[in-house]
């Protein structure tokens, strides 16, 4: 097979994975044999075995990227999409390489950092990291930077470089930490600039927008540790930047570390306050109880006023653990350290009401036992029957009441969105069966339970949903409707497994006009007179295709 990269044209492969997804569904022997030696969820399988697997258009491109020797078919067309900006960038060309090496708020864009595909390219061409000592800070050249600072020791205080990056800012934000290879040239090099005098709070401000590489926003500091802790989540060098004065308290390590809980207790153990920056609110946006009892341990109020849309909506860490749904242990932690069991939402609904209202009776009765009893009016009965599933109480209250849903307050009818949103698809399928007004925007980006399905590749409740009235023209908080949300989902997979050509296919049998390939940018669709990407796959379901 063909790996040379300068015969990847993406063009070509695409149709040849539509080619092989074609031979497959023929039973081709040699199609099958790829996808046995290529594709993980094929290995080791029979022929029949792999036919009934129902392989589609992303399993042969992620086949045909995987003989090329990338991970992913999303690596592969940044990688070929990466080369092609280099190679037309001229003296620029430096700069669309670091935008693989670091992350959007660094380099001012909207990307995520791929120190897969930037390495493959520096393999390529070794002279992307040439002739700056900056460049060198991105992979760790140790030599280049001693030479550097040799050459003149003012250089690790200044910033500079294509990305304007101060030299351990640089180092601490390089995803190449995250690969094995190249972790412990990186530690040396922030160690060699620590030992030369660099600040070890160095900090750039963000680049993301409204911030930009040529205007950056200076209310957003970005500091060396923030890479280390927050970004790359390396321990190693989170400690050495701590211990040469790194001040923990920069108001992103702490929040950002805990997404993977690596760095979270040492900077706690060097005085990071868990306080003022939401912390034990994004602790709860996760399932993780022992990220929570360490920062209750370190300080964190139980009762934390929240500050920011959308935690002001809910207004104590209780009742957004409840909204996160949230284990018994999470919720026995907060209120073992004296979390306000009694605490109620800015819409009145006490935290015992709003368990029973998602559908979360375990927690309700937990908070029973802490609480004085409290009685529930038929309309909340009638919304905790829905949010639990439980057909056979709601049908009964509703008989004795047919003005419900209709009647229900705004804060009780939003819980449809908030249900589908959360993945608690049950609960979500009666309230519409009901008469729930379908449109109803809620979650955390104002958005109709459709567009929550469709962005989280539910092609059976979207199916559902459009089925019971829902329109693909709901509109959500960031401005656009359910077409928007297939785009921005099916480009980005927020959810893993999700099945967004499902999704276009439901879409489209309820009312979503048809696509058109727009000609001036082949890659992107017109749609009721819009211009969006879609992913391939759900592109080929859009345009009408068959793989």
């Amino acid at each position: 097979m063909e790996r040379s990269p300068a015969r990847l044209n993406l063009e070509h492969l695409k149709k040849q994975a539509k080619d092989l997804i074609r031979r497959y569904r023929q039973r081709d022997n040699d199609a099958l044999a790829r996808f046995r030696e290529h594709l993980p969820a094929a290995h080791g399988r029979g022929d029949d075995e792999i036919v009934e697997l129902d392989l589609r258009l992303h399993d042969a491109q992620s086949c045909i990227a995987r003989e090329r020797g990338f991970a992913s078919w999303p690596d592969l067309r940044r990688y070929i999409e990466a080369q092609l900006a280099v190679r037309n960038a001229g003296a620029e060309h430096a700069r669309h390489w670091l935008e693989l090496v670091y992350a959007g708020d660094i380099s001012g864009t909207t990307n995520r950092a791929n120190p897969r595909i930037a390495l493959r390219m520096l393999a390529e061409r070794p002279e992307l990291a040439a002739g700056s000592a900056y460049l060198a800070c991105a992979i760790g050249d140790e030599a280049a930077l001693r030479q550097a600072t040799a050459d003149d020791a003012g250089w690790i205080h200044r910033p500079g470089g294509p990305l304007r990056l101060l030299p351990l800012v640089a180092v601490s934000h390089s995803s190449l930490l995250r690969v094995p290879e190249f972790r412990a040239q990186l530690h040396r090099c922030a160690r060699l600039l620590l030992e030369a005098g660099a600040d070890p709070n160095q900090h750039v401000s963000g680049r993301w927008p409204p911030g930009s590489l040529r205007e950056p926003d200076d209310r957003h500091q970005l500091s060396a540790l923030y890479g280390a802790a927050g970004q790359n989540h390396d321990r190693e060098l989170t400690q050495l930047l701590l211990e040469a004065g790194a001040d923990p308290n920069d108001g992103e390590s702490l929040y950002h570390s805990l997404e993977t809980f690596t760095c979270t207790s040492l900077l706690l153990e060097h005085g990071a306050r868990v306080a003022g920056g939401n912390e034990i609110y994004h602790a709860l946006d996760f399932e993780n109880p022992d990220a929570v009892e360490l920062l209750l341990r370190h300080g964190g109020d139980p009762n934390e006023p929240a500050r920011n849309a959308p935690l002001d909506e809910w207004g104590s860490p209780l009742l957004w653990a409840i909204r996160r749904r949230r284990s018994r242990r999470c919720i026995e932690l907060l209120l073992d350290a004296g979390a306000d069991p009694r605490a109620v939402t800015p819409n009145g609904v006490s935290a015992y009401r709003l368990a029973l209202q998602s559908g979360l009776e375990d927690i309700a009765g937990l908070l029973r036992i802490r609480t004085s009893p409290e009685m529930l009016s038929i309309e909340e009965a009638f919304v905790a029957a829905c949010a639990r599933g439980d057909a056979a109480e709601a049908r009964r209250i509703q008989a004795t009441r047919p003005d419900l849903p209709g009647a229900l307050a705004g804060h009780h009818l939003r819980l449809l969105p908030d249900l589908v949103a959360e993945g608690a698809d049950s609960g979500a399928r009666l309230m519409v069966e009901l008469g729930w007004p379908i449109a109803t925007r809620g979650g955390d980006w104002d958005a109709s339970a459709l567009n929550h399905a469709v962005f989280r590749g539910n092609a059976g409740l979207t199916r559902f949903l459009l089925e019971h009235g829902a329109s693909w023209t709901e509109q959500h908080g960031f401005g656009d409707n359910a077409c928007g949300s297939l785009s921005w989902a099916s480009c980005n997979e927020p959810v893993e497994g999700g099945d967004w050509a499902g999704c276009a296919q439901a879409l489209l049998d309820h009312g979503l006009p048809p696509a058109e390939p727009d000609r001036d940018e082949p890659d992107w669709l017109l749609i009721d007179g819009r211009r969006k990407l879609f992913s391939d796959e759900v592109s080929e379901v859009l345009l009408g295709h068959t793989a």
